[in-house]
C-alpha cells in the first residue's frame, strides 16, 4: 500500500472512528473535562476581539468546506452555480474567513503562549491544538495562490477532484487515485485537517458538540447592586 492509498483510503476512517466513538466514550466517562475551559478571566487583552475572530472564522470556513465538498456537484448546477463561479466563490470566501481565524488565532495562540496567567492555567493539549488549528490555516491559505492560478486558466479539474473523493470517503467507496494529479499542499491540508478530528475527543473542542444555542434567546439575570442595597437600608 503506498501512502496515497493509506492517506486517503484508509486515514479517513481511521480518524473518524476515533472522533466518533473517542467523542462518545469522553461524553459518556468525563462529563466533568467536557468544557470550553476559558481563559477570559485571566486576561481579558484583546480576547474578545481575537475570540470572535477566530470563532467566526473558523466555523465559517468549516461550513465552507461542507458546502463545497460534501453537497452534490449536480446541486450547484441546479442552483444556477457554475463550476468557475463556485470556485471563485470558494476563493474569496476563505480569503476573506481564512484571514479573520488567522488574526484571531494568532492573538490567542500568542495569548496562550507568552501570557503568564494564561500559560500556567493552561494544558499542554491546548496549547498543542491551538498550533496544530493554526498550521492546519496556514496550509489551508496556502492553497489560495494554486486555487486562484487554476480559477484563472478556467480550470475548475482540482476542485471537482476533491469534492468527490470526498463524496466517495461518505459513501464509504474512497478513491484516492481522484487525488494523485492534486498539488501536494492541498494533500498536506487534507492530512492536517483529517488529523484534527482524530485529535479531537482528547481536546477542549469537544464542547462545540454540545454548543448551547438556547444561550442566544436566554433570559436576562436580575442582579441587585450592593449600593442600592446599602442606601435602602441607611433610609
Amino acid at each position: 500500500m503506498n501512502l496515497l492509498n493509506f492517506f486517503f483510503g484508509v486515514y479517513p476512517y481511521i480518524a473518524l472512528t476515533i472522533f466518533i466513538v473517542g467523542s462518545w466514550v469522553r461524553y459518556d466517562n468525563a462529563q466533568y473535562t467536557w468544557k470550553t475551559d476559558s481563559s477570559q478571566l485571566l486576561s481579558k487583552n484583546n480576547v474578545w476581539l481575537a475570540s470572535n475572530l477566530f470563532h467566526v472564522g473558523i466555523l465559517s470556513i468549516f461550513g465552507g468546506h461542507f458546502a463545497g465538498l460534501v453537497l452534490p456537484h449536480g446541486l450547484w448546477i441546479a442552483l444556477g452555480v457554475s463550476d468557475m463561479d463556485h470556485q471563485w466563490l470558494a476563493i474569496m470566501a476563505g480569503s476573506v474567513f481564512g484571514t479573520m481565524c488567522l488574526i484571531g488565532g494568532a492573538i490567542l495562540w500568542l495569548r496562550r503562549m507568552f501570557n503568564p496567567r494564561v500559560r500556567a492555567a493552561g494544558r499542554r493539549m491546548d496549547a498543542f491544538i491551538l498550533s496544530w488549528l493554526m498550521i492546519t490555516l496556514l496550509a489551508g491559505l496556502s492553497t489560495l495562490p494554486v486555487s486562484i492560478g487554476h480559477a484563472n486558466h478556467g480550470d475548475a479539474a482540482v476542485m471537482l477532484a476533491l469534492s468527490g473523493w470526498v463524496q466517495s470517503v461518505l459513501t464509504l467507496q474512497p478513491q484516492p487515485s481522484l487525488l494523485a494529479d492534486v498539488e501536494p499542499v492541498f494533500r498536506l491540508h487534507m492530512v492536517l485537517g483529517m488529523t484534527v478530528f482524530l485529535l479531537f475527543p482528547f481536546t477542549r473542542l469537544v464542547h462545540i458538540l454540545t454548543a448551547p444555542l438556547s444561550y442566544v434567546g436566554r433570559a436576562y439575570q436580575i442582579v441587585r447592586s450592593k449600593r442600592r442595597v446599602k442606601a435602602t437600608a441607611s433610609a
